[in-house]
């Protein structure tokens, strides 16, 4: 009897969880005398909202199932964000939104929610957040790093293969981008969309850093008629309220534009299961509309920003775009690696950009996330070094 061959599994097939290899840094900045300050990971310490504390607690009754669709206040509330904040048109209404599991569950799940497979390619900012990578080989699809500003001006040239083109079905923009900071200009995304209309490709723009903004005047979104000529055909806003309202452990995000792809989304969603929790939802409705606690926030984030960039100055670092969003894309011209663990000796943890692309083999992805006093910790670290 022959024996069956081996099973490949999934899991075989996907690259280390890239933090996994940090341990060892991890235990060196840990034996720092004065504690780590842990700069590695974009996770919110400060306190959720209290209006949106309150809106979760009212709302813990909760014994039916939720809709995938979400709550009616909950769409609406995501509308009129996306108007006050993204320049949505006004014609976009609640058939164009969709709530969604936090916004990593959707980056890694939209190749498969939109049918893509083996044969396809997915392309994304050649330096980027590692999931787009991951979504596409989720499916069995090619990832295709791109450098998205030489797209914008030089179309299938900045490919690393033209020919590769015709077998693009979706690509992600990421704006501002995580882990650089860089912003697209309006014309720019508006070069990209019209590129991939002329080939019916999907264009999905992870926007969760938007209201971050530090020395840009705008930071311009895919729904903006000035972007899309106004029609949503083919396009995707992905949004996240983790940053901007300290709601990382809610896992609360949102997916805006074409009600065409809004509509295929939502009935792959529904027969997976995939819901917000009841109190989530009533939660996310309130973060939306609590402008207040979201300026608050930005202004904190500026303050440490100021802090953490001049002593990484001093040390020697570089701090290359971080025009807006939660980094310092920070070189200081060597290996990411050697950066690293040199920062670890100052009891200082951060993200090596070889995390993000080739590109960042020689940056540091610096968070801005973490309390004041580790904040001002690190940068007395810094200014000694």
């Amino acid at each position: 009897m022959t024996a069956p061959h081996p099973r490949r599994t999934l899991a075989s097939r996907l690259p280390e969880f890239p933090w996994d290899s940090l341990a060892s840094a991890r235990e060196l900045a840990a034996s720092h005398a004065d504690g780590i300050v842990d700069l590695s990971v974009g996770t919110p310490v400060d306190p959720t909202p209290v209006s949106v504390q309150q809106a979760l607690t009212d709302a813990a009754d909760s014994h039916g199932y939720p809709t995938t669709i979400g709550t009616p206040a909950l769409r609406e509330g995501i509308v009129s964000f996306l108007q006050r904040h993204r320049a949505a048109p006004s014609e976009l209404d609640v058939q164009h939104v969709l709530p969604t599991i936090g916004s990593k569950e959707l980056v890694a799940h939209l190749p498969f929610q939109l049918g893509l497979g083996p044969g396809d390619a997915v392309a994304f900012p050649h330096v980027a957040y590692p999931t787009y990578d991951i979504g596409a080989r989720l499916v069995g699809a090619q990832p295709l790093p791109v450098d998205m500003v030489r797209l914008a001006a030089e179309g299938e040239a900045a490919l690393p293969d033209p020919s590769l083109a015709s077998r693009i079905r979706l690509l992600w923009l990421n704006s501002p981008s995580n882990p650089t900071g860089a912003v697209l200009e309006a014309d720019q995304i508006a070069a990209i969309v019209r590129w991939a209309r002329e080939r019916g490709i999907v264009v999905a723009s992870d926007e969760c850093y938007a209201l971050l903004p530090w020395t840009v005047d705008e930071v311009p979104s895919v729904l903006d008629p000035r972007v899309n000529e106004g029609s949503l055909s083919g396009l995707l806003c992905v949004y996240s309220l983790s940053k901007q309202s300290n709601l990382a452990g809610y896992r609360a995000a949102f997916v805006a534009g074409d009600p065409a792809l809004v509509g295929e989304l939502l009935a792959v969603r529904k027969q997976a299961g995939m819901m917000i929790p009841g109190p989530i939802q009533a939660a996310m409705a309130a973060a939306l509309d609590d402008d207040g606690a979201v300026a608050a926030q930005r202004e904190t984030y500026r303050a440490r920003r100021a802090l953490l960039s001049g002593a990484l100055r001093d040390a020697g670092g570089e701090i290359h775009g971080s025009d807006a969003g939660l980094y310092l894309w920070t070189t200081f011209r060597e290996d990411c690696a050697t950066s690293v663990r040199a920062l670890a000796g100052l009891g200082i943890l951060v993200a090596p950009g070889m995390f993000y692309g080739e590109a960042g083999g020689t940056f540091v992805r610096v968070a801005l996330t973490a309390t004041d006093e580790r904040i001002a910790a690190a940068a007395r670290r810094l200014q000694r070094h």
